[in-house]
């Protein structure tokens, strides 16, 4: 090939970032390159399933995905490299991986089966592990600079330092099943750095793309994720004459633009 020639390219799917022709997954979120999306009538497509030991890169650092049915990230934290993640999800890590504790003003008011809420973080270099105590995927999103990610709460598995964390209470939004006073959202946002979330969905995981001013109506224990710039309010319908006379659903409505991302099994926190 001339040198003056450029590289063949091939774009990933799912992230967009562009790969060399004869990869065969993304190197910045691990997704298959040789399979293509598969979409329903509705326009919902199915996150790729991460093969087993896919690894992909993040900063100096890299992240293999180890298993299938109860997936673990294992990273390998470059130098100077940090992730921040919920303080009960660690698996395991080099002895010389430092731990600390993220401070959140108001953190201590959320609480997970009865314990403080507590982010920790890691700082390279060396190797850690996380998987979350169910089956279902991982989903890689890497954020670049200027967006901003909005995720139900027990849901994100890890996050790269350059992402700036908070968190926002939804009131009145309750699963039909267990009821609830509503749930808090985890919030990711990037300003000059691209960052790098990943999370735990329940069974499978499905996003679909909203244009502007398009809704849809979602249940509460099926919300995964979505863009800051969809919308998302509290609707409460009353179910008809029968076994269910005099009950309120209660549903949110997402409005576009972007994207919003479900999961199809449902598990009951006791902060919800």
């Amino acid at each position: 090939m001339n040198p003056a020639e450029p590289f063949e390219r091939i774009q990933c799917q799912w992230c967009q970032s562009q790969n060399e022709k004869a990869a065969l997954t993304c190197h910045t979120c691990g997704a298959p390159l040789d399979i293509r999306n598969l979409v329903s009538e509705s326009g919902w497509r199915e996150a790729p399933r991460l093969r087993d030991m896919t690894e992909f890169q993040f900063s100096s650092s890299t992240c293999q995905v180890e298993g299938e049915i109860v997936p673990v990230a294992e990273i390998h934290l470059g130098a100077n490299d940090s992730v921040f993640f919920e303080h009960h999800i660690m698996l395991w890590k080099d002895d010389n991986v430092p731990l600390t504790v993220l401070q959140l003003p108001g953190g201590l008011k959320r609480a997970f089966a009865g314990m403080p809420f507590i982010i920790s973080v890691a700082t390279g270099p060396g190797r850690i592990a996380f998987s979350r105590d169910a089956t279902g995927e991982l989903v890689v999103l890497p954020l670049h600079p200027g967006m901003e990610l909005d995720v139900r709460e027990h849901a994100f598995l890890l996050a790269s330092h350059q992402i700036d964390y908070s968190f926002v209470r939804v009131k009145g939004l309750t699963n039909i099943l267990f009821g609830g006073q509503g749930m808090f959202m985890d919030r990711f946002v990037t300003t000059n750095s691209p960052g790098l979330v990943l999370l735990h969905g329940y069974g499978n995981v499905f996003e679909r793309k909203l244009k502007a001013g398009e809704s849809i109506m979602v249940e509460p224990g099926a919300f995964l994720y979505k863009d800051s710039s969809v919308t998302m309010e509290v609707e409460f319908q009353r179910l008809g004459s029968g076994f269910f006379g005099g009950t309120n659903m209660s549903l949110a409505r997402m409005t576009g633009p972007g994207r919003i991302g479900i999961q199809s099994m449902y598990v009951h926190h006791h902060t919800e």
